[in-house]
């Protein structure tokens, strides 16, 4: 029974084969779908379970610092012994090498390759963040990347205005350990400014804190919630008594990005 090209790709989209494999299981089985699924699955070539549905939390965080561009690429797999491997590693790579060069809209050109990953390792790969800093002009391109396990779990970019190289990489390793989720305290939306005012009104009340007190103690904490969460507020990690802020004196900091595994 003869088969074509669109046969050979339904088949891949109905049991998650490589293309040569599907294109092999025809030949074997003439043309017959359901005997190529058959055979597919039995040389445990075909998917298992639709893996689109498991949980994939482990990974690498892949980096890429050329000059004043910065490239970070997060590969997401099921397990830690899949996101060590090499082939798994190499793939991270060439995503973060392809951002670094083309911009982040460029790992498109490599989903042919991670269908691929997908079903030579067997599991649910895919793509987490996919961050691109090109620093401006006279800035600074700070990086960290934290390995574990002969692999990026952590990693940081960071352009810093009127700062050099080492100001920046300090920065950089602040923010790996301190993870801020905002550069400064008007950068918090307000949303979440107002919820967490009306968390800690709640808990201060409950404490059985005078009402007239309450207004002053709630802004209190108020600002020990933004030494969590917003860069400059936070204390710098290597000197606990200034501030990001006060550590960086007059440079500043442009834009900041953090990828991390889980």
């Amino acid at each position: 029974m003869a088969f074509t090209a669109k046969d050979v790709k339904a088949l891949r989209d109905a049991t998650g084969a490589g293309m040569m494999d599907c294109k092999s299981a025809l030949q074997e089985t003439d043309g017959d779908v359901e005997a190529a699924k058959q055979w597919l699955r039995e040389k445990g070539l075909a998917a298992s379970a639709k893996r689109s549905d498991r949980e994939n939390t482990q990974g690498v965080v892949a980096m890429v610092v050329d000059g004043n561009v910065g490239a970070m690429v997060e590969l997401k797999s099921e397990t830690d012994f899949v996101a060590g491997s090499d082939q798994f590693k190499a793939e991270a790579d060439a995503l973060a090498a392809l951002v670094a060069a083309k911009g982040t809209v460029a790992v498109a050109e490599r989903n042919a390759e991670l269908e691929e990953l997908k079903v030579t390792l067997k599991e649910n790969i895919g793509l987490g963040e996919v961050v691109r800093i090109e620093a401006a002009a006279g800035n600074e391109l700070g990086h960290y990347e934290h390995i574990q396990g002969g692999r990026g779990v952590n990693g940081v970019l960071v352009e810093v205005a009127g700062g050099d190289a080492e100001l920046a990489h300090d920065i950089a390793v602040h923010i790996a350990f301190a993870r801020p989720k905002y550069l400064s305290r008007d950068d918090v939306p307000a949303e979440v400014v107002e919820a967490e005012r009306a968390t800690l009104t709640t808990l201060t009340r409950n404490e059985g804190k005078p009402e007239q007190a309450l207004e002053k103690i709630v802004t209190g904490r108020l600002n020990g919630f933004y030494k969590d969460v917003a860069l400059l507020d936070q204390p710098y990690a290597k000197d606990d008594k200034q501030s990001v802020a006060q550590y960086l004196g007059s440079a500043s900091i442009a834009g900041f990005a953090q990828v991390e595994i889980g």
